[in-house]
């Protein structure tokens, strides 16, 4: 009798599909791309060659054979497997020359981050994975919605 109670408790606890941040799988914090900075936009110049916009953003990520006179940088950061950032910038060519360049914004250099006094204060704060002091873990959560918490 006591074993059946135990088999039905577990079923029930394995068939559950919420499970709190903190009894899930580690995944780790995941920068894929080319990162892209203001001072390396600033670099760019229309009528550069190839090698000469390779040489200040980088390889890019993307080499489409269909579209040969662009070139792709993407950017993208998951964190515990959400994607909190995803940024794209494209540069376009003629006659193997930059003729102009769009995409997302581009975050400021690390020398203009130092020079404005920045550090970690200018960081965003939001992708921290610390519990914030105004908000309440899982537990104190579900207590409340029991009304055993105030």
């Amino acid at each position: 009798m006591r074993a059946n109670l135990f088999a039905g408790l577990a079923l029930m606890i394995a068939g559950c599909t919420w499970i709190p941040g903190s009894l899930t799988v580690y995944k780790l914090d995941i920068n894929q791309g080319n990162y892209i900075t203001q001072d390396q936009v600033d670099k760019l110049k229309v009528g550069q060659t190839r090698q000469q916009a390779r040489l200040a953003l980088g390889t890019p990520l993307v080499s489409d054979p269909f579209h040969a006179n662009r070139w792709d940088y993407v950017y993208e950061f998951n964190r515990q497997g959400r994607t909190l950032e995803h940024r794209t910038f494209t540069v376009y060519f003629v006659d193997d020359k930059v003729a102009r360049w769009e995409g997302d914004e581009v975050p400021p250099s690390p020398v203009q981050v130092a020079r404005s006094g920045g550090g970690d204060a200018v960081l965003d704060k939001s992708l921290t994975s610390a519990p914030k002091t105004s908000e309440d873990n899982w537990l104190s959560a579900l207590l409340r919605k029991l009304g055993w918490w105030k």
